[in-house]
């Protein structure tokens, strides 16, 4: 099968320190092309792939500021759609552009929906319903106005994570620091709970940084890392005592708490979006409507079975699961379209 894969240009792929759609996207090529796929991944020219690179963008608009991210967003899309005929089937993991494009090919579009950013692109996704196919990253992510030929959780590289030989020494907020992400919650609980907290992520929202996160940054109750890449994930989730994930939007899905749960660290989480599907409560962490809860749940957090998160994640939120899951939906696709 010749598949091509539309990665998003914000970031390279895989990304250096933050991109998690482009973290999917290495994540997903790689263990396409382990299997025997012929992919062609569409990203930008310094990303690092086994697949074959085709690229009309040096570098990712996030990381260069000469890049204009409209200019850059329709000469890529444009050209992998020109190459269409080449492929089986194009799986466009950009976003909601690349559904404009798929009513001019004959090639079927299989699209994974990383969620809404907003109610006003939902129309797009409703006016190629019919015509494409969906793939929603959590049954919370579902749009009721939408039909999905599966849901298909994104899967990690359990490999490069595992349990730390001395975790506890802190409480961890991981993710970009937006405030839909928590981290003020974090300190917050953490503050309460009696413990260090290690901040870590990029800053997305500088006036938020600047007035819920910076004042409390002293280096010893509050340490911020900034982003932490993949050569220093697995230590810095895997010695935290518990990840505080309480955010404040229903997130599609979360990667740093499959990651955490990856290394065996319990994950304390607001109950919203995807965050029933992923946790298993007093199992692999605890879901919270309340800081009270969430300070109560850092106490507990310590008597859940590491190795047990571990082993759950492993056989959850696996990369192969995925790759697995992902081949079965190319094959209806193009077995529809034939």
């Amino acid at each position: 099968m010749r598949v091509a894969l539309l990665a998003p240009i914000s970031w390279r792929v895989p990304p250096r320190h933050y991109g998690p759609w482009e973290l999917f996207a290495s994540l997903l090529v790689e263990g396409l092309v382990a299997r025997g796929v012929d992919v062609t991944l569409f990203a930008t020219g310094d990303s690092v792939t086994s697949a074959t690179l085709d690229s009309v963008v040096a570098h990712p608009w996030s990381e260069d500021p000469s890049v204009d991210p409209k200019v850059a967003e329709c000469l890529h899309i444009a050209h992998a759609f020109e190459r269409a005929g080449e492929f089986d089937l194009i799986h466009n993991s950009f976003d909601f552009l690349p559904l404009t494009y798929s009513d001019l090919v004959s090639t079927p579009v299989l699209t994974t929906i990383h969620g809404f950013s907003s109610p006003r692109i939902v129309p797009v996704y409703q006016r190629y319903n019919r015509t494409t196919s969906y793939v929603a990253i959590s049954d919370a992510d579902r749009h009721p106005s939408l039909d999905y030929l599966t849901t298909i959780y994104h899967g990690i590289d359990t490999d490069q994570f595992g349990l730390h030989p001395a975790p506890g020494g802190y409480l961890l907020f991981f993710g970009r620091i937006h405030p839909d992400k928590g981290a003020a919650e974090a300190i917050a609980v953490a503050r309460r709970a009696g413990m260090p907290l290690v901040i870590a992520g990029i800053v997305q929202d500088q006036a938020y940084f600047d007035r819920e996160v910076a004042p409390h940054v002293d280096g010893i109750r509050v340490r911020y890392l900034g982003p932490v890449g993949a050569e220093r994930r697995s230590e810095v989730l895997g010695a935290a005592a518990a990840l505080l994930h309480l955010i404040g939007f229903d997130e599609p899905f979360g990667l740093s708490v499959v990651e955490a749960m990856a290394c065996g660290t319990p994950v304390i989480a607001f109950s919203r979006g995807s965050m029933p599907e992923l946790i298993d409560p007093g199992v692999t962490g605890f879901l919270v409507a309340t800081r009270d809860e969430a300070v109560a749940a850092v106490e507990a957090a310590g008597t859940l079975d590491r190795p047990g998160i571990r082993a759950q994640a492993v056989a959850r939120f696996g990369r192969e699961r995925m790759v697995s899951e992902y081949l079965d939906a190319y094959a209806q696709v193009v077995h529809a379209a034939s």
